[in-house]
This record gives structure tokens, C-alpha cells and sequence, in this order.
């Protein structure tokens, strides 16, 4: 029983040490691109695939709008008459001049055989550019944008961790039982009680007299 106790013990230490690590991870994952100048953006969809995947998080960095190239790949929000009210990450395959001085942009996923019906310009000074993408990733931060599953990654780790707590405090307070407890020994009647042993007291000779 104890070897059963002392192994659900470690399990249940193992599962909530790799369940901190995850959350670790992605807490870092999450706030260390800031710290660099990126910003981060979830891949929704599929309409890139082929470069980067459904799942994927993108790792941007804003750049003057001056400098933006055919080629680049940018988030951005299209135009309000586009029907889109979502952030799409495509390719800039077209920059015209405007009438008004501002660039007109053409963008289309790698993914789609036409381009993005609508044309826009971008009226801030900076745009995100993807330079780097992480496959996968994205999809632990859309199962974190729901409440429940937020509840239950941080939920279970503490959980755990309290039951273990429980369980050690648990133990420290019990006392253990009489029986268990060696009994005192205690002398053989009849038996002969030991002399003690002599003593030998030491003397220095001077002479003939020992002196004690």
C-alpha cells in the first residue's frame, strides 16, 4: 500500500511539474516577442498554406510603410467595404500609386489562385511584416482564448498541487500506532548481574613507594 502511495505521489508530482513547465513555456512564448520589437499573430486559417500552416504563430516586426516591397507578407485589416472584419495575413503582390499620394495595395494568400478583391492603403506609419513563423503553436493559443479550457490548464495544476500538500500535511500529523512501537527491553530473571570490571588507577613509583 505504501509502495501504491508513494508512486501516485510521484506521478501526481510529474503531472503537475510538465503541466507548470507548459504553462511556463507559453507565458514566455507569449511575452518575449514584445520585448524584441515583435509582434504576434495566430494562423487562423489556410489560405497561406504551403508557407505556413493553419496553427502557426507569425512573429512580426513593424516596419515604415515607405518600405514595404512586393513580396513582403503582411497582417493588416482590410477595407470596411470588403465584408472581411477579421485580420488577414497575405502577400503584397501589387503597390500603385493613389490619387490621393497614398500607396495602393494588392494582396493574396499563396494558397489562393486569385488575388484579394479590394485594393487599401495603409494610413499608419508602421505595418507588420512576417519574418519568422512556428508551426503548431497557434493552436495552444486558440484553446487558451476559451475561458473553460483557461480554467482547466490552470485549474488542474493547482488542484494537484493542493491534493499533494493534503497528502504530506496528512501524513506528517499522523502518529504512528503502539504496535508498531519497539517494545522496551527488559532484564532475564535469574540472570546473573555483571560485576563491573576493575579499575585500574594509576600510581607513579619513587622509589619504593607507590604513590596513589
Amino acid at each position: 500500500m505504501k509502495h501504491l502511495t508513494r508512486a501516485a505521489r510521484l506521478l501526481g508530482r510529474g503531472v503537475t511539474t510538465l503541466l507548470l513547465l507548459v504553462v511556463t513555456v507559453a507565458s514566455v512564448a507569449y511575452i518575449a516577442p514584445s520585448l524584441f520589437g515583435f509582434e504576434r499573430y495566430v494562423i487562423t486559417g489556410g489560405s497561406m498554406s504551403g508557407t505556413f500552416e493553419k496553427g502557426s504563430i507569425a512573429f512580426e516586426r513593424p516596419v515604415p510603410v515607405a518600405d514595404l516591397a512586393v513580396g513582403d507578407v503582411i497582417t493588416y485589416l482590410p477595407p470596411a467595404d470588403s465584408g472581411v472584419s477579421t485580420l488577414v495575413t497575405h502577400r503584397i503582390t501589387q503597390i500603385e500609386p493613389g490619387e490621393s499620394g497614398a500607396r495602393l495595395f494588392t494582396t493574396q494568400g499563396d494558397a489562393n489562385p486569385d488575388p484579394d478583391p479590394w485594393e487599401f492603403s495603409l494610413l499608419s506609419g508602421t505595418q507588420p511584416v512576417v519574418e519568422q513563423t512556428v508551426p503548431y503553436v497557434g493552436y495552444a493559443f486558440m484553446a487558451l482564448a476559451d475561458r473553460e479550457t483557461r480554467m482547466l490548464v490552470t485549474g488542474v495544476p493547482a488542484g494537484l498541487i493542493a491534493l499533494i500538500a493534503l497528502v504530506d500535511l496528512g501524513r506528517a500529523l499522523r502518529r504512528p500506532e503502539d504496535d508498531d512501537a519497539p517494545a522496551p527491553l527488559t532484564p532475564t530473571a535469574g540472570a546473573p548481574a555483571k560485576k563491573a570490571g576493575a579499575r585500574a588507577i594509576p600510581v607513579a613509583v619513587v622509589g619504593r613507594h607507590a604513590l596513589t
